[in-house]
């Protein structure tokens, strides 16, 4: 009769997703973006430490997953809009647009640059006027109105930017707040920028007149959609290059050590924020154009609420936040409008919620969620797992060093049978003859605790020579002092030798 083999056990969980395979012996070409040596997808290639087969794995999936929901932007709207014959439908999809490159240049001042401005609607909405105002009157045509919103944005950055040489933080975010409610009042007590009229409107449009109402709002929204990409795409360029790496090693309250370091944190702030201004401008110049005019709104504090509620429901300091939250915000406020006031209030309710129970908004969820299930791993695992520091099969397979592996469980072995060596005699031999000649047992104990990690190691202090000394532990850590583990003295250096040995047996019996 066959004796039967040995029961075998599944060890650890392998993650459902698709991995491509191995280049083998094929040199491996990898994609760039034009001009420079940036790859859109980050791949890695490894063995695969539960089949040990040759793959593939793209690190960052980022790039894949913007590039699927840019493709749904292009489509779903106007399908959906002419499908349902909905014209509100296609202009909420441009408002989306708009507002959503309008956060994304917001991100660059609050997020990258770390400047905490709320002038970002004062500078469209200036951008905005002017260049309707000068088509009404001297018929600027639509492309001059965005050429004139990015000088007036830049002159109105380099104003901003004064103040925040000298303030920060809460001040300079009422000083901003105030700038944006004077406009307000500004435009509503001119006549000349159509107090009566309650706007400017009549200004040129980039749309012909030819068209009917649906391939208009088609034709619009999908110009907006791509003033939001080139936004993106000036985003990335600023937050992903030099002047967004610099502002990066340089966050609020840690300036000083970025100066020390040789950075200049504040030239590299304002150039953000001029560069951020310039870019609103033009928004601003092209959201007259798509509106043919610009209304006292723009400036009121509710749409700055709403903006702020955009990007800190979709997560502040990320572009993928600054979208998503403004699409989640503008399709509540503008598809839901028959729900009246309650829709600010289920914003209101989204915004308080995400503060409360999220770390980074809603796309911080994920590294969130992440972090708190390897926490519930780790304890799962920590009462699994014998003690003295054996690996459980689960946790080995995610050792990426096996070598690792043997010497956890070669280091308990040798602590278990070293623990059979500490005994009343050999603890009496060390204190009468702490130098030596040693017997074998403590020979061993003593080669031990020679070749132990330097974290926590004990060691003698010598306050007086010959006379005093104190038992310490090592830190470890280069620049971290170490710690007095007593306050007990020791007249000889033999007794506090012993000391330090006894303290040894002491942790080793209790590992």
């Amino acid at each position: 009769m066959a004796r039967p083999g040995p029961r075998m056990y599944r060890v650890g969980r392998r993650r459902w997703w698709p991995r491509l395979a191995g280049h083998g012996d094929a040199l491996w070409n990898r994609w760039r973006y034009p001009f420079t040596r940036r790859t859109p997808l980050l791949v890695s290639g490894r063995f695969n430490p539960k089949d040990l087969a040759s793959e593939k794995t793209i690190i960052d999936k980022r790039p894949i997953w913007w590039a699927l929901g840019l493709i749904l932007l292009v489509i779903v709207p106007p399908l959906a809009g002419v499908a349902m014959e909905s014209s509100s439908l296609l202009t909420a999809a441009s408002i989306f647009a708009l507002y959503a490159a309008i956060n994304l240049m917001w991100m660059l001042i609050i997020g990258t640059a770390g400047i905490f401005s709320l002038a970002t609607l004062a500078v469209v909405g200036a951008s905005a006027y002017t260049g309707a105002w000068l088509s009404i009157e001297y018929g600027l045509p639509w492309w001059g109105m965005v050429g004139v919103g990015t000088v007036v944005g830049l002159v109105f950055g380099v104003v901003i930017a004064i103040p925040a040489t000298r303030l920060e933080g809460f001040y300079y975010a009422l000083l901003t707040m105030g700038l944006v409610e004077l406009c307000r009042v500004y435009v509503v007590q001119s006549r000349a920028l159509g107090s009566a009229t309650g706007g400017l409107f009549g200004a040129d449009g980039y749309l012909p007149d030819t068209l009917d109402e649906t391939p208009a709002l088609v034709l619009g929204y999908w110009s907006c959609l791509a003033v939001m990409l080139l936004a993106l795409a000036l985003y990335r360029l600023v937050d992903g290059q030099r002047l967004g790496r610099l502002l990066k090693s340089a966050p609020e309250k840690r300036e000083a050590f970025a100066e020390a370091c040789g950075v200049d944190w504040r030239r590299a702030r304002i150039q953000v924020f001029l560069i951020s201004s310039a870019a609103l401008g033009a928004i601003g110049g092209f959201y007259a154009a798509h509106f043919k005019g610009a209304s006292p709104s723009l400036f009121g504090i509710d749409n700055l609420l709403l903006l702020l509620a955009m990007i800190v429901i979709g997560g502040l300091g990320t572009a993928e936040g600054a979208v998503a939250g403004t699409l989640l915000v503008v399709s509540i406020d503008k598809l839901l409008i028959d729900l009246g006031p309650m829709r600010l209030v289920l914003i209101g309710a989204l915004m308080l919620g995400t503060v409360l129970f999220t770390r980074n908004g809603l796309f911080g969820i994920r590294a969130q969620f992440r972090a708190w299930r390897d926490r519930k791993k780790s304890q799962a695992r920590a009462e699994r797992t014998e003690s003295g520091g054996e690996v459980m099969p689960e946790e080995a397979t995610e050792i990426a060093d096996k070598n690792l592996i043997a010497l956890r469980r070669y280091d308990k072995r040798s602590r278990d049978h070293l623990k059979t060596l500490v005994t009343p005699a050999v603890i009496e031999e060390h204190r009468v003859k702490p130098y030596g000649q040693h017997s074998e047992p403590l020979m061993r104990l003593l080669a031990y605790f020679r070749f132990a990690s330097i974290v926590d190691k004990y060691a003698l202090k010598t306050e007086v020579p010959f006379r005093r000394y104190r038992l310490i532990a090592l830190s470890g850590v280069r620049g971290v002092p170490p710690r007095l583990v007593d306050d007990k003295v020791y007249e000889s250096l033999p007794e506090a030798y012993h000391a330090v040995f006894v303290k040894r047996c002491q942790d080793l019996l209790d590992s």
